[in-house]
């Protein structure tokens, strides 16, 4: 019996020193997985400028007047030199300053010198004059430059009707 206890204690000592010599070899403990290099999160960049906008109603045969479809043209400027094309569903209410709109558009240029294109998703809500909008990239639209792409944007509409924008998005570090 003596002699097993040894030889257990000596397979002990064999085995914790191969665990030593593993781990000083950059190897993992062992029931754990090696780390994986950690990955740098995007950081937050922004844009911003002036643009302009054309709104064109479609005739689609409505019964409901508070009820309309646009098409939209827009021309960016500033860090985002791009053009918009997008398609806008509206709904008015009998309470004046009230209503909503959805929209989709498409926005082709460059940003900040990175060509490509992506697309913007628009939710609007407009209780009794005070507005409530949310645009953002819809995930995974990004082509060229801009693939990855992700981020919202704000409008500012300025007394005079002069429309700006505020892009606060992340990219992938360029190749």
């Amino acid at each position: 019996m003596h002699f097993l206890a040894i030889k257990r204690e000596i397979s002990v000592q064999l085995l914790l020193l191969a665990m030593c010599i593993l781990l000083s070899l950059g190897g993992s403990a062992i029931g754990q997985t090696p780390a994986s290099p950690t990955k740098e999160a995007p950081m937050t960049q922004h844009a911003a400028g002036p643009f302009d906008v054309k709104v064109t109603h479609q005739d689609d045969n409505s019964s409901d007047p508070l009820l309309a479809r646009m098409t939209l043209d827009k021309h960016y400027h500033g860090d985002l030199e791009a053009t918009g094309q997008g398609q806008m569903l509206t709904a008015g209410t009998a309470v004046k300053g009230s209503g909503a709109y959805v929209a989709i558009e498409k926005v082709t240029g460059t940003l900040k010198g990175r060509a490509g294109s992506f697309v913007l998703q628009h939710t609007g809500t407009m209780t009794q004059n005070i507005p409530q909008l949310t645009i953002i990239v819809v995930p995974d639209s990004g082509t060229g430059q801009l693939e990855g792409i992700a981020g919202k944007m704000t409008i500012t509409i300025a007394p005079g009707g002069k429309h700006s924008y505020d892009f606060e998005y992340t990219l992938p570090a360029a190749p």
